[in-house]
Formats: C-alpha cells, structure tokens, sequence
C-alpha cells in the first residue's frame, strides 16, 4: 500500500473507547503508508452555553463559569489526546494533536481543510442512549458533508 494518497489521516476524538478504536485503525495505516495521523478534539460550545444556562447562574457571573467550563473541557481533551499519544508511542508512532472550540462538525471540517486532510476515521458513535438520539450523530452529520473519504470504525460486536 506504498504511495497511498493517505498522506494526513484525522481522527476526530471524544475521548470515548470508540475513538481509540478509530485511532488504532488509522496507525495501522499510518504504519503502511507513512501518514501523518492528526487527532482532533472539539469542546462543544453548544454544549457549554446549555451547561451554563442551566445552572440557574445570574448573568453577572455567567462568563466567568463559562470560562471555568471550557477549562474543564479543554482539560478532558487533554487527557483524551494523551491516551491516543500513550497509544501511539507504543507503536513508535507521533501523532500531531488540537485541541478547538465550536461545533464539532464544524470544526472536524474546518481542520479537514485547512490541513490538507487526505481521510477521516472516525468511531460511529461515542455517546449512548437517548443522547445520541436527540443530538444526531456527529459522524453521521460529518459523513455527509466530507469532501475526504470518511473511515467509520464501529464498536466490536462483542462490547468490548
């Protein structure tokens, strides 16, 4: 699989089990074609902005627990984006990391193409139960607007 077009790989991460499924399938590409892997994270402002206004919080305070939340956020990002490192250390691969505010669909695709991005690998889902169902699917909603071949990585059947 030498001179592959895959040259930048993303994987797009929230910090869930399916997204080092998804990673671990891009470094196996990574290692038959010398792709460089990019792994995303999004804090969702969306989410933050409904975390805050529902917290019954007075206006006057708002701002600064919304700074407090997008910390804590970029915090398990953080921490996501170290596993995925620790993972691919130990296959002697380096991965280059972001860590970004905004809708994640939206920004998934605005790293898409302000960094070349040859494919995407991405897990089918990350959330569980009625969430995912009332919040669609990121994946799904990425998977339609791709100008990148887009990977999907599912959950083994087994759960693991």
């Amino acid at each position: 699989m030498t001179g592959s077009d895959y040259r930048n790989v993303l994987v797009p991460t929230d910090g869930s089990n399916l997204a080092v499924e998804a990673l671990r399938e891009a470094l196996s590409l990574a290692e038959l074609t010398d792709a460089t892997i990019h792994v995303l994270y999004v804090v969702d402002d969306a989410k933050i902005a409904e975390l805050a206004s529902g917290t019954g919080i007075d206006d006057v305070s708002v701002d600064g627990d919304v700074d407090g939340l997008f910390e804590r956020f970029e915090a398990i990002g953080e921490h996501a984006l170290d596993d995925l490192r620790e993972a691919a250390t130990d296959r002697g691969l380096t991965l280059t990391t972001a860590i970004r505010r905004g809708l994640p669909e939206e920004e998934i695709l605005a790293y898409v193409e302000e960094t070349e991005i040859d494919l995407l690998v991405m897990g089918t889902h990350g959330r569980r139960g009625i969430e995912r169902y009332i919040l669609g699917s990121t994946t799904e909603r990425v998977l339609r607007k791709s100008p990148v071949p887009v990977l999907t990585v599912r959950e083994n059947a087994s759960g693991e």
